[in-house]
Formats: structure tokens, C-alpha cells, sequence
């Protein structure tokens, strides 16, 4: 068992800045409006075994296929740049049946994944494989977990306190916040690819 706390709590603090559930909270609640309810546990728990099956299995996975961990990164940044424009300009770019919309699928797709475990996460992981030890990765997983499931729990709560006007300018300023993680995720990667 080679648990060290430092690390542990080192690649709790990455991966919490990259899955920015905090950041999250106006498409959460946006979520929440369209499909009336969402199954937080079952959020949670997803995006968990999500992150822990690709970091167990991810790098082989990508080899299988075929994709290189900088095309994978690429690709997750060109999805958070689409996300990132939705929340500055207000506008809706994936279109889904409003009828469609219920407390299941909502919780999976998009929540779940690749909201919560999308690219940028599933990437981090990759990376802090490289340097940490495995036991403190899942540590620092499922202590993301349980801050996820809190904020999804109380994020009515959140939408009362902050009300709607506040909503917007948070919608707005981590809109932005996630327009330069993908550009720089972007250009960090593409610069790999073609060398």
C-alpha cells in the first residue's frame, strides 16, 4: 500500500479544478429545469466508475482504437469550447428533444458524462498516472465523487441563495474560465500532433 496523503490530496486538488463542479452549477441547474429532476447519486456514481475504468484501462483503450492521448485531449477541447460558448452567449448549440429530457438520461448524458467525466477529467487522469501512485488517484477520485454528489444534492439550495441574476454573471465568468482551458488544452495538444 503506498498511500501518501500529499498526493492524494495533490491530484484531488487537480482533478476538482479540471471537473470545476462549482463552475458547473448553471448547467446543473439548467439540467435540472429540463428534465424536472436528476438522480444525483446515480450521477455520482457513474462519472466514478467512468473515471475509474479509464484510468485503469484508458491508455489501452485509446491504443485499441487507434487515438493518441493529444487527439483525445484535442477533441475534449473542442467539446468544452462548444460548452464554454453556450454559457457566454446564451445560445443552445446541441439541441436535444425537450420531451426527451428525463431524470435518467439527464443524469447520464450529459451529467455524468461528459460534464462531470468528459475529456479534460478522463485526460488528467492519464497524466496523473504518469506521476502519482494508483491508490492515491482513487482516493482523490472518489473524494471528487462524494463533492460532486454534495453539489448536485444541494444545488437548488445554491439557486436560491445566489438567485437568477447571480446564476448568469457565474454562467458567464466560468464560461469564459472554461473558453481558455480549452484553448490552452487545445494548444497544448495540437502542438504534439504535428511535431
Amino acid at each position: 500500500m503506498n498511500f501518501i496523503f500529499k498526493e492524494a490530496f495533490t491530484a484531488f486538488m487537480v482533478l476538482f479544478a479540471v471537473i470545476d463542479v462549482i463552475g458547473n452549477i448553471p448547467i446543473i441547474i439548467d439540467l435540472r429545469k429540463k428534465a424536472g429532476h436528476i438522480q444525483s447519486e446515480k450521477a455520482a456514481i457513474i462519472a466514478g466508475i467512468i473515471m475509474i475504468i479509464f484510468l485503469f484501462l484508458g491508455q489501452s483503450l485509446l491504443k485499441l482504437i487507434g487515438i493518441d492521448v493529444h487527439s483525445f485531449a484535442v477533441a475534449g477541447a473542442f467539446i468544452l469550447f462548444f460548452i464554454a460558448l453556450e454559457m457566454i452567449l446564451g445560445i443552445t448549440l446541441y439541441k436535444d428533444n425537450e420531451d426527451d429530457v428525463n431524470a435518467i438520461t439527464a443524469s447520464v448524458f450529459p451529467l455524468a458524462f461528459p460534464l462531470i467525466a468528459g475529456p479534460g477529467s478522463l485526460t488528467t487522469l492519464l497524466s496523473l498516472r504518469a506521476e502519482f501512485h494508483l491508490e492515491n488517484i482513487i482516493v482523490a477520485v472518489l473524494a471528487n465523487v462524494l463533492l460532486i454528489y454534495f453539489v448536485l444534492k444541494t444545488s437548488s439550495k445554491i439557486e436560491r441563495i445566489i438567485g437568477p441574476n447571480g446564476i448568469q454573471i457565474i454562467r458567464k465568468i466560468f464560461g469564459v474560465i472554461l473558453l481558455a482551458i480549452s484553448v490552452k488544452l487545445f494548444a497544448a495538444n495540437i502542438k504534439v500532433l504535428f511535431i
